[in-house]
């Protein structure tokens, strides 16, 4: 699974580059990042909270 995320997230990150440099998308990610950085957190703790651990 997390190697299936950070490939997504890679993905998604080229993807926006790319259209920004083409000048087809105007979104800053900082403004993005500081107005939703608390729902980062709770991606995080939701993902934390459904992971199977290994039980041995």
């Amino acid at each position: 699974m997390r190697g299936h995320f950070a490939a997504t997230v890679l993905v998604l990150l080229g993807s926006y580059f790319l259209l920004s440099n083409l000048g087809l998308i105007n979104v800053s990610i900082r403004e993005i990042v500081l107005t939703w950085w608390p729902l980062v957190l709770i991606v995080v703790g939701l993902g934390m909270f459904f992971t199977p651990r290994d039980r041995r």
